[in-house]
């Protein structure tokens, strides 16, 4: 905010626009150098002049009320007068709308987040998808869009007739009623270890997938038992995230659009058959072929993704579509945009990936063909549970202490995730997630708790006890500053929120989100420990106490914007 007074200063003076100034700005690596530096280097060619007579021109023609300028060799030192300021940005930060962009102008995104796999366990490595999703899914909201998340589950396939083949051969109805997810997944497991003794496994895999497609009965009771089976354990795990979908829709919705896909492909000449298959050449791009239909005559997830994105730009109206899906699927992506473009869909160009690393757990990677999955559900609940055993270490006396634990538990791991560059890989560490030091999920709870404590002791502080303090202040000591150093600090910002959040939606960015809320949060702790807030002088008591509020409302509304409660007490 401060910075954009600045570059609107500057403009006129340059010959720059203000958008080209801002983009210049820099923060000075020392305080004591100003609280802004702009640098001429690139103004010596259009104006002909050394940077540092520009510098010398500009901090003269700068000085204007609220702002002081002084040249630095090439740079231009900015300091604004914080007494001046800081009760117009106090106000600002306070607003209802402060923050609210306009990015996206009502443009509608439809956010393809999640799609868990049916008759699979919910694993860790699902969280990515999930968390990642439904952050972008409010950022974008935020910032003036209409977003509409979809979890695009995966209920259709191949898979399903190795599950089917599984459960028929090996299968026991008694233990899948009883533990059905952890049941399918031994059976899964199973087929995958014995189809590499017996390769007519997969022949028959198949062929119980082509008997489903066809609406074989047998075939559609059980994957209709193993979708409802999948979503009640799915719906607990987003539950416990607060995620939610404004639609559920899995592969198997598209089964009656793909036919169409096909023929209009055909139709445009796209379609060449390939050893018995049918493909989409990419040549021209440097891909491979796009499979289209299998040799089988069954479909594949290319035919199901072009008929899914056609769907949401033409019935849920779509402005931009997202896919939020891990890494190793770019290819995929690259392929169907494509492929979508050479049907001369104009609007392919709004197609995304929004890719993002693997999460290992202990250095491995998770694969439910060998069983290696850590299910999500055991991740959550030792979380909680570490997360329950500090708090009554700490706070013993603690109401409604398994509450908080949970808010805390579980906002540990969203926390955790989310705090990394979604490209990263990760390597989960539940020790580190749960920490209350550190930048982590707890401890910006624990401020936001700190903060509550701190006002509800302000509001307890008697008027006379007041005035006492802050006669024997003005008695005792030199005149109280105002705004000191670390309210400075945090005040400003706390006034950066809206580039933050224009940052973390341009770059389909989450982490930017929680690292700047890290910021806040450790700001808050320096401005804590300096200055005193609850037992000021009345002088800055009230400043001190309304920035201390904007503050706790910041940082609860960021966890909020990242799926994490805040709870009032820990």
């Amino acid at each position: 905010m401060l910075l954009k007074q600045a570059a609107t200063q500057i403009s006129p003076l340059t010959g720059l626009a203000p958008e080209e100034v801002l983009r210049l700005l820099e923060v000075p690596p020392q305080e004591e150098m100003g609280d802004a530096a702009f640098p001429c280097f690139t103004l010596a060619k259009s104006l002909r002049k050394a940077p540092v007579v520009i510098a010398g021109e500009i901090a003269v023609a700068l000085q204007t009320e609220g702002m002081d300028a002084t040249a630095a060799g090439p740079y231009v030192n900015i300091r604004f007068d914080r007494n001046v300021l800081a009760p117009q940005l106090l106000e600002e930060v306070g607003s209802e709308t402060f923050g609210k962009l306009q990015l996206g102008q009502g443009a509608r995104v439809v956010i393809d987040m999640s799609s868990p796999n049916i008759a699979k366990p919910f694993g860790i490595g699902h969280l990515r998808s999930t968390v990642i999703g439904a952050a972008l899914y409010r950022l974008y909201n935020e910032a003036g869009y209409t977003s509409i998340s979809v979890n695009h589950l995966g209920d259709w396939g191949t898979q399903f007739g190795k599950q089917i083949t599984a459960y028929k051969r090996w299968g026991n109805e008694e233990m899948l009623q009883a533990d059905p997810i952890r049941n399918s997944l031994e059976l899964y497991v199973r087929f995958h270890d014995e189809a590499e003794k017996d390769p007519s496994l997969e022949t028959e895999a198949r062929e119980w997938f082509r008997k489903l497609e066809q609406g074989d009965e047998e075939a559609k009771r059980l994957w209709t038992f193993f979708v409802n089976v999948s979503m009640q354990e799915f719906n607990r795990m987003y539950e416990r995230l607060n995620v939610d979908f404004d639609h559920t829709l899995g592969e198997s919705f598209y089964n009656d659009k793909m036919g169409a896909v096909v023929e209009e492909l055909r139709g445009k000449g796209l379609l060449e058959e390939s050893d018995g298959a049918l493909v989409v050449r990419l040549d021209e791009e440097n891909m491979p072929p796009c499979l289209i239909i299998k040799k089988d005559g069954t479909t594949i997830y290319p035919t199901r993704d072009l008929a899914t994105a056609i769907y949401r730009h033409d019935v849920m109206h779509a402005d931009k579509l997202l896919y939020v899906v891990g890494g190793e699927q770019s290819l995929h992506f690259h392929q169907v945009f494509t492929v979508l473009s050479k049907m001369e869909y104009d609007w392919a160009d709004h197609c995304e990936h929004i890719p993002f690393g693997l999460m290992r757990f202990e250095g491995r990677k998770m694969s439910t063909r060998r069983g290696k999955v850590v299910f999500l559900q055991e991740v959550l609940d030792e979380a909680v549970a570490r997360a329950l055993q500090i708090i009554q270490e700490k706070n013993p006396n603690l109401e409604q202490a398994e509450q908080v634990a949970e808010a805390v538990g579980v906002g540990a791991i969203i926390f955790g995730d989310l705090r990394n560059n979604r490209m990263n890989n990760i390597d989960f560490s539940l020790e580190d997630a749960v920490s209350f030091e550190g930048e982590t999920g707890p401890y910006v709870q624990y401020t936001h708790a700190r903060i509550q404590s701190v006002l509800a002791k302000a509001a307890n502080v008697s008027r006379d006890e007041q005035e006492m303090d802050s006669d024997t202040d003005q008695m005792n000591n030199p005149p109280v500053v105002i705004v000191g150093d670390t309210s400075w600090a945090l005040l400003k910002l706390l006034s950066d929120y809206p580039a933050y959040l224009e940052k973390a939606v341009l770059r389909n960015e989450p982490s930017v989100i929680a690292k700047y809320t890290i910021d806040v949060a450790q700001a808050f702790n320096r401005f804590y420990h300096a200055e005193r807030i609850a037992d000021a002088p009345s002088g800055v008591k009230a400043f001190r106490v309304k920035l201390a509020e904007h503050t706790a409302k910041r940082l609860a509304y960021n966890l909020s914007l990242l799926g994490v409660r805040a709870p009032e007490q820990m």
